[in-house]
């Protein structure tokens, strides 16, 4: 149960109907913003939007509630000329609901003279203008230079530099191959399944560089991985990074005459410098539909998967 306990104010108090404060179809910023104009004192002219301001309603709910308030008939505008050629709006709040004939009688009544009109602000006011100095002068119309240069003047622009070591256009063969790469780079990494379609044709350019100089598919591929986050980062913009990982094409390892020493451990291909987490990571020469790289025990060539099903093969079956 609720309870209610009034005592009527002796004085600063405002008569309202019961038709305002319980309106089905006004907000409450409608409501606090009619009463509140209801409240001023007679001969007071504070606009509606200075009485949002005190009310402490917002840019948007005042503009929806002053809707609301003309809809229903409660407010009413219109823009007169005064004295001067100067244009004022006047606002018009009534207690009950008025039709537009019924507000415009009433506004009739006020003289437009007696329009109140605010002073300028003294940013919009404009300043005397200053003159220029020295003599006015034409512009130059004939749009030829005054002295013969006797070269061509044309506005072409610059060529763009050319990538050290390798040619501007990549050849047809190795583009071809660089967008076969390309095709196969989302499979490396979960990271790069999204590489936009747009920049495909970029990347094959960078990777048929990667190719023109000597570098093999798989040297290529270990240098997207290495550059790879390994520590759980997003990467967000997979096409950006692996620009950024292309673009410098470093020079191929110098070979070192073999010596006669035992069998070395098989050499990694011919690329950049991997990381201690791929340096004994070789590939698999089984039947992969992209390369697998697997770390060997010991002299196999086959990574445990494909081992299990080589091993499975030859085995006789009952």
């Amino acid at each position: 149960m609720i309870y209610r306990h009034h005592i009527a104010p002796p004085r600063a108090y405002t008569q309202l109907s019961h038709d305002i404060i319980r309106h089905p179809r006004l907000s409450s910023d409608a409501v606090r913003l009619l009463t509140w104009q209801l409240s001023l004192p007679q001969g007071a002219r504070e606009s509606l939007s200075r009485t949002a301001e005190r009310a402490n309603i917002g840019a948007c709910a005042f503009t929806r509630a002053k809707r609301q308030l003309k809809d229903e008939g409660f407010v009413h505008e219109r823009r007169v000329q005064g004295s001067g050629g100067h244009w004022a709006t006047q606002q018009l709040v009534s207690n009950v609901p008025l039709t537009a004939a019924e507000a415009a009688k009433i506004l009739a009544r006020m003289p437009v003279a007696a329009v109140q009109h605010e002073p300028a602000s003294p940013q919009l006011t404009p300043s005397p203008p200053v003159p220029a100095v020295g003599e006015p002068t034409p512009p130059p119309a004939d749009g030829h230079p005054r002295e013969n240069t006797r070269v061509n003047t044309s506005h072409r622009p610059p060529e763009p530099p050319v990538r050290p070591g390798s040619e501007p256009h990549p050849a047809p063969e190795s583009l071809a191959a660089a967008t076969a790469l390309v095709a196969g780079f989302p499979n490396l990494s979960p990271a790069l399944r999204h590489i936009p379609r747009p920049m495909h044709a970029e990347l094959a350019r960078l990777t048929a560089h990667w190719l023109e100089a000597g570098h093999p598919p798989t040297a290529v591929r270990i240098h997207i991985l290495r550059g790879l986050p390994d520590d759980g980062t997003p990467v967000h913009r997979p096409g950006g990074l692996l620009r950024h990982l292309l673009r410098e094409v470093p020079p191929l390892p110098a070979t070192t005459p073999p010596t006669p020493a035992p069998e070395p451990p098989p050499t990694q291909p011919a690329g950049p410098r991997l990381s201690a987490r791929l340096t004994s990571a070789i590939e698999c020469q089984g039947d992969h539909i992209q390369p697998t790289l697997f770390r060997p025990t010991g002299d196999e060539t086959l990574c445990p998967r494909c081992a299990a099903r080589s091993l499975h093969a030859h085995l006789p079956h009952s």
